[in-house]
């Protein structure tokens, strides 16, 4: 009988401190790391090479020109699946996450296009 009583101390003393380590953690990321943060959209018209950048399964579309790159919203993807390696001109809404490391420091900002008409096609 006394021997069941320290087995449950030890539990619940584990536990315990598990979930104080667990909120430790969490206590110590900047918010900013745990995601990042979505900014302005604004309406744009971009020609670039259609590329499919990444590997299975975690490939995206992508628009390059000699700016930057932006990355397709997976709904529209199928629009622009038939012109990869292509230059094409596109309008669309373009958005852009702030990019934060696991420590906090800026990652830079990641551009995305969504609700895209095709203008010119090769």
């Amino acid at each position: 009988m006394r021997i069941n009583r320290i087995v449950k101390v030890i539990i619940m003393m584990t536990v315990i401190s598990m979930m104080v380590i667990i909120m430790m953690t969490y206590s110590a990321i900047p918010a900013s790391a745990l995601g990042s943060k979505e900014n302005k959209q604004q309406t744009v018209q971009i020609t670039g090479q259609v590329r499919l950048v990444g590997s299975a399964p975690l490939s995206n579309l992508v628009i390059t020109n000699e700016n930057r790159e932006w990355y397709i919203s997976r709904e529209e993807q199928q629009k622009l699946w038939q012109y990869q390696q292509q230059i094409i001109t596109v309008k669309g809404t373009e958005y852009y996450q702030d990019v934060t490391f696991a420590n906090g420091k800026p990652a830079g900002r990641q551009y995305f296009l969504k609700n895209i008409k095709i203008m010119k096609q090769p």
